[in-house]
């Protein structure tokens, strides 16, 4: 074995998993994909949902050949994107700073278990 893995093997995961840190990660987390995850499912059923049954109304035209089904549907890869965009400013600001403070703890209970 070498002296990484038993270095490895002597940090405590299930202890560092209950501690504070680790739980404010996940709730913060959690606080955030959750309700936006709901949000984009309701936004993208809408969507599927106008299109089978409400496909007149999709068909209306906005400009030339360009109809409201074609918008809303455009308007998906739109909000995909910005959602991506807005989860990794969110993860940079509020996540990753304390992902780095439980890393640097292991690590250091890594080097004393060496």
């Amino acid at each position: 074995m070498s002296n990484d893995a038993r270095a490895a093997s002597r940090i405590d995961f299930e202890k560092v998993e209950a501690s504070p840190p680790f739980h404010d990660l996940k709730k913060r987390h959690r606080a955030f994909v959750w309700p936006l995850t709901g949000a984009f499912l309701v936004w993208y059923f809408a969507y599927v949902l106008l299109a089978s049954y409400a496909p007149d109304f999709m068909a209306t035209p906005v400009w030339g050949n360009i109809n409201i089904g074609l918008l809303l549907g455009l308007g998906q890869f739109v909000t995909t994107f910005a959602i991506t965009t807005w989860y990794v400013s969110f993860a940079n600001r509020r996540l990753d700073p304390l992902a780095a403070e439980i890393r640097a703890d292991l690590e250091a209970q890594e080097g004393v278990a060496r």
